[in-house]
């Protein structure tokens, strides 16, 4: 519910009542992924989307139900592609959706979420969604506390460990449990949102490739600081839309922030005198991507240095060098997206060829964890 959440405070603080359909599950060529979540207000009013436009008549149609009766819903849309237009589920995949009423009664917590969003804390909401007991019950996680119960305290308690270490992994999906928490008993389907902070890119060198490296980073959902050592470069007004612009060795620097394997470091900058202590760094943290800009020339210089320095060769394998994919880029923006295609593949195993060429699906399960809704 990340992406609608700021959308639909004002209906809750104004005191209305609306509905909030979440993806649950998928199959197959989902268009939406886990977490993606549409409201429709008392009024009518929609905002989100569950499927890209396949299925929101149907899910609408639902909502309104849900806001008449009170009473949460599981609905599942999906059949095969030679019958998809039937239902408008048009690419095939299959959804499985809870639709749930909410206002400042039923949720008083929701404003303590979204206070955790805003600042960047991580929360996880755990929500029951199929289950005699309970459904709809609403547990809210961070690192030292708990919000609300989903009906007794061993089951809170279970969810509440599970949730958070789902939560440090950045994942949110279904809990099958016991009711009073049982691991190896499937009497209850617990959906737990993680709201972890967004991921961090970290854009080494301000250059004009570097501008356009970050606006795609924003994009894609990234919390993105540029850093040069070069204050005449590194300025606000040549980057106005990134989170933070460092001046700072960008060695010296990374030293300081923490990275996870949810961090992507691009290193623009190809000049030895930045690139070899910064990469020697780089390379030995979680990072899930490491990319460095140059010519195969360069690459081959930037090796032997990172050789000489004591960069082992299982870390110099990790290394994206020269930078991105074959894309023909010339521009600073083609770059941009070469690199950026780059990451998404590396995040979520990718292969990076054309899918007319490939008969395998084309969602597959991430190698590292991603952006969520």
């Amino acid at each position: 519910m990340r992406d609608i959440l700021e959308d639909v405070l004002p209906w809750y603080r104004e005191g209305g009542r609306f509905a909030v359909a979440t993806v649950v599950r998928t199959w197959s060529s989902s268009p939406r992924p886990i977490g993606a979540a549409m409201a429709v207000s008392e009024t009518g009013e929609v905002i989100g989307s569950v499927s890209g436009g396949c299925v929101e008549g149907a899910v609408y149609e639902v909502a309104q139900e849900v806001l008449e009766s009170g009473q949460p819903q599981m609905v599942t849309y999906g059949v095969s592609d030679s019958d998809a237009f039937q239902v408008g589920l048009t690419c095939g995949g299959t959804l499985e959706l809870f639709v749930q009423p909410v206002d400042a009664a039923s949720f008083e917590h929701l404003e303590v979420l979204a206070e955790a969003v805003q600042a960047r804390q991580p929360v996880a909401l755990a929500t029951v969604v199929a289950g005699a007991d309970g459904l709809g019950g609403r547990l809210l996680v961070t690192a030292d506390q708990t919000y609300g119960s989903l009906g007794g305290g061993r089951l809170d308690q279970a969810v509440t460990d599970d949730a958070r270490g789902m939560l440090g992994l950045g994942r949110t999906g279904l809990l099958h449990l016991g009711r009073d928490g049982e691991r190896r008993v499937e009497e209850l389907s617990v959906f737990v949102e993680s709201y972890a902070p967004p991921p961090r890119m970290i854009v080494f060198g301000a250059i004009d490739f570097a501008a356009a490296m970050a606006r795609i980073g924003k994009f894609l959902g990234f919390h993105v600081t540029v850093c040069d050592a070069r204050p005449v470069f590194a300025t606000r007004r040549r980057f106005p839309d990134v989170d933070e612009v460092v001046v700072a060795w960008p060695h010296k620097y990374l030293e300081q922030v923490e990275v996870d394997e949810r961090t992507v470091l691009c290193v623009l900058t190809h000049d030895p005198k930045f690139d070899v202590p910064l990469l020697a760094l780089a390379l030995g943290t979680k990072a899930c991507y490491v990319g460095a800009m140059g010519s195969r020339r360069t690459h081959l210089d930037r090796l032997q240095r990172l050789r000489e320095v004591g960069v082992s060769e299982q870390d110099l394998a990790r290394m994206s060098s020269p930078i991105g994919l074959d894309l023909g880029a010339r521009t600073p923006e083609e770059t941009a997206v070469s690199i950026a295609a780059e990451i998404i593949a590396r995040m979520w195993g990718g292969t990076g060829q054309p899918l007319t060429s490939m008969s395998a699906p084309i969602h597959g399960e991430p190698l590292a964890s991603v952006p969520t809704p």
